[in-house]
């Protein structure tokens, strides 16, 4: 009987905790963040590559969608090179397991042939699933200092 009552307790904390959704906190989505910059500003693809959620999509400004492996491989691209880039801004916002993050941009560099320079307004979503962080898509505006609507 004693037995019984002991096993019962662990049995059940044991179920809870293992079913418990994975919490995020600011550090580490800010972390994610760096991490993902770091492999672009040094051209390593495998570090862009494993902070990328296998259903990772970027929004262009144009309207248009750019795939996971695009990303990847432009990120390896010889014809892709940052001079410079800094990533500022960060309002973080988490709601269970998925956070939303506000960021600002800045890099120049070239690509293809043709010089870059850009300020950019990104927001990017993660999530925590498995205990592991994981950007699944970004969009990026330029910040024009004119503004229309607001």
């Amino acid at each position: 009987m004693f037995n019984k009552m002991i096993f019962l307790p662990v049995v059940v904390l044991v179920m809870y905790s293992c079913n418990r959704p994975s919490v995020i906190t600011e550090e580490e989505v800010i972390n994610t963040i760096k991490k993902f910059d770091y492999g672009w500003e040094n051209k390593q693809m495998s570090m862009v590559d494993s902070v990328l959620s296998p259903a990772y999509v970027y929004y262009t400004r144009s309207g248009s969608t750019f795939s996971r492996d695009s990303v990847v491989a432009t990120a390896g691209e010889n014809s892709y090179s940052l001079r410079d880039m800094s990533r500022s801004e960060f309002k973080v916002t988490i709601a269970g397991n998925t956070a939303v993050v506000s960021t600002r941009w800045k890099g120049r560099g070239m690509y293809r042939g043709e010089p870059f320079n850009e300020d950019q307004r990104c927001s990017l979503v993660l999530i925590k699933k498995e205990n592991r962080m994981e950007i699944i898509s970004e969009h990026c505006t330029p910040i024009k200092f004119n503004k229309i609507f607001h």
